[in-house]
């Protein structure tokens, strides 16, 4: 390792490994996988302490030992890292504190304690039980699991037809990632009151307006925002169409968002790790509504702050993980506004054609700085994707920069003439 530190990432993949290797701190560290984004991912039924334990011999393998320890991705990706961070006894955030942030139910308590104003209706509930009266919400409301990711197992409840619909699929799905998370609970000595409590979702009022995510960190006290985040989603779908940064947000409304971020955070006793907090803003009702804080810097976003910022946001989360004060972040990029879009499918089915090498190499002649990234393979089964939201399938990412709004959105235009994919329906199937 040519006698610079190891800083390990609980799933490491190819494309976040290239920002990370962009980074300043590449002169000084090398940058490991304790496991890899598809050891993590892959297996539905993936035995999450024999993945700890595995990650835990590759950083003791690590000469000199491990220098840190982080996570871009959910869970078990956050809290692995966390456990790893304290049985090699490496600067992170508290095992509890994290677990605050992921379990939504959990969350919401604290949150209400500090925030409540900024905090909808919400209820536990058990989807095994009879329970669509007892919710006492009127609908529409959202109903997840009490641990989610990327809206997985998310539903905006129309009526009662529609609850009894979606809720078979929440009892089909749900225990593969409701069992586990109750299992690392325990493991980590957590209340029992919530670990073996039968409610597994929450329902909440919808919350509605723009919808933006603060990215900051937490040390010695102080919590620090850097960046924020819109997040444009789709017309007429709950899916997001593109993220932008930076935020077209008043600064005045930001503020509002940064200071109950603050109260959350130190609320939950969270130090010494990055977070991102999403928020809406209701504009009729000048209302800040927080929609959930992850223990985490967002992946999704680091190519947007390095084009906007000259240095991926990444930068924080590897000078957290060496227990030292993040160096700042300064408005040198090459772009004045950033953005990741989205390409979606929203119908299941297999894909017959994803872009050609020949296609992304035109893109990149034409628009050297931006970067695609295909999520799926020729011959996919879309339903079978894992970490999907509910309403849609993720095809790939596209991160442009440019000199405005404007030229951004010509950019994806000029990319999505050449990036074509085609799905088979699948009543098209023999």
């Amino acid at each position: 390792m040519s006698g610079k530190k190891p800083v390990f990432f609980v799933g490491l993949d190819d494309f976040n490994r290239r920002t990370l290797e962009s980074l300043p701190q590449a002169e000084e560290c090398t940058f490991e996988a304790a496991l890899t984004l598809a050891e993590m991912r892959d297996d539905p039924d993936a035995d999450i302490p024999g993945l700890i334990e595995l990650a835990a011999r590759r950083m003791a393998a690590a000469p000199g030992g491990p220098a840190g320890v982080a996570s871009f991705f959910d869970f078990p990706g956050t809290i692995i890292a966390a456990i790893l961070a304290e049985r090699f006894g490496l600067p992170g955030p508290g095992i509890e504190s994290q677990l605050k942030c992921e379990h939504k139910y959990w969350s919401r308590l604290e949150q209400q304690k500090v925030v409540p104003d900024a905090v909808p209706l919400f209820r536990a509930f058990d989807p095994f039980d009879d329970c669509w009266q007892k919710l006492d919400l009127i609908a529409p409301f959202w109903i997840k699991p009490i641990k989610s990711f990327r809206s997985y197992l998310a539903y905006l409840i129309n009526d009662e037809r529609h609850f009894s619909a979606v809720i078979e699929i929440c009892r089909e799905k749900s225990p593969a990632i409701i069992e586990p998370f109750r299992a690392i609970m325990r493991s980590c000595d957590m209340p029992h009151e919530l670990t073996e409590m039968r409610e597994s979702f929450i329902a909440e009022s919808p919350m509605s307006g723009a919808q933006c995510t603060l990215e900051g960190y937490a040390i010695d006290g102080r919590v620090v925002i850097y960046g924020v985040v819109d997040s444009i989603r789709e017309t007429n779908s709950s899916s997001f169409a593109r993220y932008e940064y930076p935020s077209i947000l008043p600064l005045e409304i930001q503020h509002r968002m940064m200071d109950v971020a603050r109260s959350v955070i130190q609320q939950f006793g969270y130090s010494h790790g990055p977070f991102n907090a999403e928020f809406f803003y209701d504009q009729s009702n000048d209302k800040v509504w927080l929609l959930e804080i992850n223990p985490r810097a967002s992946q999704s976003h680091a190519d947007l702050f390095y084009k906007v910022n000259g240095v991926s946001h990444f930068s924080i989360v590897v000078d957290l993980a060496l227990g030292r004060k993040p160096r700042p972040l300064r408005r040198d990029g090459p772009a004045n506004v950033a953005a990741h879009f989205f390409v979606r499918a929203h119908e299941p089915g297999r894909v017959a054609r994803v872009p050609t090498k020949a296609a992304l190499e035109r893109i990149a002649r034409r628009q050297p700085q931006t970067r695609i990234q295909i999520m799926v393979d020729k011959g996919t089964d879309l339903a079978s994707m894992a970490n999907q939201d509910s309403y849609s399938f993720e095809l790939a990412g596209i991160y442009i920069g440019g000199r405005d709004r404007l030229d951004i959105l010509d950019q994806y235009d000029q990319v999505m003439t050449a990036l074509q994919f085609d799905i088979e329906p699948e009543t098209a199937r023999p």
